[in-house]
């Protein structure tokens, strides 16, 4: 098999590995700040059982999460999982994902001085907008290394989706390279996975070089 053969049927994969991407950040991102808003409360019960969610979440593999909300439909409510594959993955990854975003806008939250919110008072916003103007800019800058850090990580994960034979990417060259004896299908998959990357990396770059108050 040709190198343009197999670029064009590992092609499809990408695209799966990226739908991965850009859904999990899509859901695990606001998800993340609604459950540190939980992990903060004022209520012991509240950030006592948001806290064991994210321990377990955090402590536990990514992989057997997977398996867990692929599977469970079926074991707990005898439901048919026909079709549940792909939304088992991005529930699994944006739940996984979301709790280590929790405690890293909690870490922005909580460096922010008191001040801040008395100015937001003195200006008359109410907490609510006091937070979406003038905390949450100051935290986005604070957590933005971490964030990118996470979301490098979160591009090579997009391979444990294979756990529950969801075909993206590095299924896929694993079941082309096993047919034609050769490494060249991972070699492609290697590729792709640091272009990939490289242009989170450039991006995520340029948007704390654009939130820079020392520019």
């Amino acid at each position: 098999m040709s190198f343009q053969v197999m670029l064009q049927q590992l092609s499809s994969g990408m695209l799966s590995t990226m739908g991965i991407f850009f859904l999990t950040l899509l859901f695990s991102l606001p998800l993340g700040l609604v459950i540190a808003f939980g992990r903060m409360s004022k209520n012991k019960l509240i950030s006592g059982f948001v806290s064991v969610i994210i321990s377990v979440l955090r402590g536990t593999p990514l992989m057997l999460q997977l398996m867990v909300w692929y599977f469970f439909p079926f074991y707990l409510f005898g439901w048919s999982i026909s079709g549940w594959r792909f939304p088992a993955v991005i529930v699994g990854f944006s739940i996984n994902y979301a709790a280590y975003f929790a405690e890293i806008y909690r870490s922005g939250i909580e460096a922010i001085p008191k001040g801040q919110y008395e100015a937001g008072q003195i200006l008359g916003y109410s907490k609510a907008q006091s937070f979406f103007k003038i905390i949450l800019p100051q935290v986005i800058k604070i957590i933005l290394p971490a964030i990118t850090n996470e979301v490098i990580t979160l591009v090579k994960d997009t391979s444990l989706a294979f756990s529950i034979t969801y075909i993206e990417m590095f299924t896929l060259a694993k079941q082309i390279a096993a047919a034609e004896t050769s490494m060249m299908p991972f070699v492609i998959a290697a590729v792709f996975y640091y272009i990939f990357n490289a242009l989170v990396a450039f991006v995520m770059g340029r948007l704390e070089k654009k939130m820079s108050y020392y520019s």
